[in-house]
């Protein structure tokens, strides 16, 4: 019996990490909604992330495509280079950070990283549902401050649309280079160290 759980732990774990290894930022959407209880999902996988002091300083804007005056003040927020496929997806965010502790207002020196942790869980939990999360630094800052008012304590941080892939025969051609692409990272041996700077016995 121990042998039989042990095994099933390794067979989840490896199947989490392939999850997070078929993550992938599309840039072709498909026109296919993305529903209300899904978004819930996906915020619910956001909003259990680790924070410094369990501060949770993230915040979202979301918009579905549905809503159509709010999904142009946000797709507004986006720059026009992320405009031509970003306006595809069925839904758009903007994330932001709050830069100071709520309980003493002193700095949070941690607000982005949280964040991150926060849209990291929203990326894996988007993949275990075949969803596509593209991130964006590629953001109208100022934009996003007029048309939305936001608090001066909280950083305008990046967008995301979110939504199904289209199949490779229904891509555009000027984004099929795009989609099609190997995808690549850093060996191990580039990114963890151990006993000095620059060499590690880590291999990949």
């Amino acid at each position: 019996m121990e042998n039989h759980i042990t095994d099933t732990s390794q067979d989840l774990a490896q199947l989490q990490l392939d999850l997070i290894k078929k993550r992938k930022s599309t840039v072709a959407f498909s026109e296919q909604e993305v529903t209300k209880d899904q978004l819930n999902q996906l915020f619910e996988a956001a909003r259990w992330a680790a924070s410094c002091f369990n501060e949770q300083p993230w915040r979202f804007i979301v918009a579905q495509k549905s809503q159509e005056g709010l999904f142009e003040k946000v797709l507004n927020g986006i720059n026009e280079h992320n405009q031509v496929w970003a306006k595809n997806a069925p839904v758009l965010m903007l994330t932001f950070a709050k830069k100071t502790f709520a309980k003493n207002e002193k700095p949070n020196m941690h607000y982005m990283h949280d964040l991150g942790l926060a849209v990291g869980n929203m990326s894996a939990q988007a993949t275990a549902m075949s969803l596509y999360l593209h991130q964006m630094a590629g953001i109208v800052r100022e934009n996003i401050q007029k048309d939305f008012d936001i608090p001066e304590d909280y950083e305008i941080v990046s967008g995301i649309a979110l939504g199904y892939k289209l199949d490779i025969e229904n891509v555009p051609e000027e984004f099929k280079l795009r989609e099609t692409k190997e995808r690549t990272r850093k060996s191990l041996n580039e990114i963890v160290f151990d006993e000095a700077w620059g060499e590690s016995s880590f291999k990949n």
